[in-house]
């Protein structure tokens, strides 16, 4: 028997722990759009092992910074505990449409990083969200450095070829290993 084929997903949430009795968990926003919960009716869950399910929510609110959620069926601590550790994930065709010149994390992620001058400098395992100052770390042969996730130095970016073309100053990789 064939299996279904299994959607494209985007990470939105991580559940980090349970919160009350009553079967609600907490978990850490992974997006910049956290309104998007008000109209989310269902979301999979996927479990480090890669096993997913799909769970209908209930309510969710936000509390601290963080969420709040509770889904249909979870009604106890116990029946909550099963869930800490997995991500909350939505698919892809229901994303944000985003603004002109930005991108997900998901889709610079997995890109291959070159140099102006054709130098192949690696490819983009995580970007980190410091303030203000977002960086693509590239790991390649130059090790693993940081580059500023900024026109001024990402120069074109194509998410449809998974490429990056960036012009560094010189002394940016050895400065930020």
């Amino acid at each position: 028997m064939e299996q279904a084929a299994q959607p494209s997903l985007i990470a939105i949430a991580r559940i980090v722990r349970t919160r009350g009795n009553r079967g609600e968990v907490l978990a850490d926003l992974y997006t910049d759009f956290p309104a998007r919960f008000d109209s989310l009716e269902k979301v999979w869950l996927e479990w480090p092992d890669g096993s997913r399910e799909c769970l209908r929510l209930d309510e969710s609110w936000e509390h601290k910074g963080r969420r709040v959620i509770k889904f249909a069926g979870t009604d106890s601590i116990s029946s909550a505990e099963r869930l800490v550790g997995a991500w909350l994930k939505v698919e892809a065709a229901s994303a944000v449409t985003l603004p002109e010149g930005t991108y997900f994390d998901h889709d610079l992620i997995g890109c291959s990083v070159r140099s102006t001058t054709g130098e192949e400098l690696g490819t983009v395992r995580e970007v980190l969200r410091i303030a203000g100052n977002h960086q693509l770390v590239v790991v390649g042969k130059h090790g693993e450095f940081m580059v500023p996730a900024a026109s001024d130095f990402c120069r074109e970016i194509s998410v449809a070829e998974k490429r990056i073309l960036v012009d560094l100053p010189e002394g940016l990789i050895d400065l930020n290993k």
